[in-house]
């Protein structure tokens, strides 16, 4: 009997990988989207992603501003419209700005698709392939994914409780720059940081900014939960105090609702320019309908009460995770306190690997997302990131129930059978100061 021998393509479960560009090598799923289906699930508390919870939101009004938009105005929100965005909206986000010291013009806003298509955008702009973009460790998991799709290079510059620590920030710039790499920009998330859900600290901001200045390097400051504070009214922008060398990025995902994917680039005049030339390459032009409801939402109602409400019902959800963890983590875990935001940074016992403990976790239906995502070099394993937002108070309490026993079994498996191999952590990263996992 013949038989045919298989081709080399016929085994293949992509046949087109031959014929890919170079750059799709860094499109890889990010660990919280593949975790996603089966967070989902009823059954799994999941602490793992950061939807906003919008069971506050008055549907009522909303639905009434938007079918009042149709009968009024479908012509236009039906239609295509301009590619850096409609007029009377980025006028509004000039005001929305103002609460946190920024005073633009509408001409410099570029209304995005989110704000992570404006991460996008500003990447694909100044970027090359083998370009550094400098990085806090740990990063936003999204703008991670955005970086090693246009194969730029990550460095990772430490945190603490008050944020990006500034020298660290030197020795990264000093380090990268000794290397003969070209860092294009510093990519920073000052308030309620996503992942580690801390906040830097306003004697911190200037410095951070003189050393850009010093060095030239652009900062890319994205900022879409600056509103949710819990205690305080909104920390001043570093985009208020520096408008020539900060692109500043914002969103209605957090305070507003996701699923209209509206958000904004305010940059300076120049890279304005480029930003609309990008856009219209890539969608022509954001969605007229989102904008135009976001819009009616903003002029027909209480928008800033309802920011308040929200950041009530998320300082009560913070206040259930903390006390949870308090109540019922081993004593040898560690994690910070946010003042805002969705986020709680989470250190594990030495010798726990969060990655290869979340198949038993969700077995146990409880998720979580390990420190690895937020990590552009591998490292993370000993932390992990849980998220307050979207379930109810009673429900935190039962996921942290169920990660605490997770957790206690994992230990009691360590002491009967050693530790595992050592894999790489954050306290063995080489080149400048390692980061500090305690968060607290």
């Amino acid at each position: 009997m013949n038989e045919i021998p298989a081709t080399r393509a016929s085994t293949r479960l992509d046949s087109y990988v031959d014929r890919y560009a170079a750059r799709t090598q860094g499109m890889t799923a990010s660990e919280i989207r593949a975790l996603f289906s089966v967070a989902s699930r009823p059954e799994v508390v999941s602490l793992a992603g950061g939807m906003p919870n919008i069971s506050g939101l008055p549907l009522d009004v909303v639905g009434g501003a938007i079918s009042d938009l149709i009968a009024d105005n479908g012509a236009v929100a039906l239609q295509y419209g301009s590619g850096q965005g409609d007029p009377t909206l980025r006028e509004q986000i000039c005001e929305v700005m103002r609460l946190e010291g920024i005073d633009a013009h509408p001409d410099d806003v570029v209304v995005t698709v989110g704000s992570q298509q404006a991460v996008d955008l500003v990447t694909r702009i100044f970027c090359d392939p083998g370009d550094v973009v400098i990085c806090e460790a740990p990063s936003y998991v999204g703008a991670l994914g955005v970086f090693k799709a246009y194969q730029c290079d990550v460095v990772h510059a430490d945190m603490d409780e008050d944020g990006l620590v500034p020298d660290a920030l030197r020795q990264a710039i000093v380090a990268t720059k000794a290397s003969g790499r070209t860092i294009k920009f510093l990519y920073t998330i000052p308030n309620f940081h996503n992942p580690a859900g801390v906040t830097l600290s306003a004697e911190r901001r200037p410095e951070i900014l003189e050393i850009c200045r010093e060095h030239d390097i652009l900062v890319l400051e994205d900022n879409p939960y600056g509103l949710l504070g819990f205690d305080e009214a909104p920390m001043r922008a570093l985009r208020a105090d520096e408008a020539e060398g900060v692109i500043y990025l914002g969103s209605f995902s957090k305070t507003f609702a996701p699923g209209f994917r509206v958000g904004w680039a305010l940059a300076p005049h120049a890279v304005r320019e480029k930003l609309v030339l990008a856009q219209e390459s890539a969608t022509l032009c954001p969605p007229s309908f989102s904008q135009l409801a976001v819009s009616s939402y903003l002029q027909r109602h209480d928008w800033q009460g309802q920011v308040k409400e929200f950041r009530e019902m998320y300082r009560q959800r913070r206040d259930a995770m903390v006390t949870a963890l308090a109540d019922l983590m081993p004593a040898a875990c560690q994690w910070n306190v946010p003042t805002g935001g969705f986020y709680v940074w989470l250190t594990l016992p030495p010798g726990i690997d969060a990655k290869a403990m979340l198949p038993r976790a969700v077995t146990a239906r409880v998720a979580y997302v390990p420190g690895t995502a937020f990590f552009a070099d591998g490292f993370g394993s000993g932390s992990m990131r849980l998220s307050f937002c979207y379930p109810t108070p009673e429900r935190i309490r039962e996921g942290v129930r169920r990660l605490a026993g997770v957790l206690e079994q994992e230990m009691e498996l360590r002491e009967t059978f050693g530790a595992l191999p050592p894999t790489r952590d954050l306290h063995q990263r080489s080149g400048y100061d390692s980061p500090s996992t305690d968060l607290t």
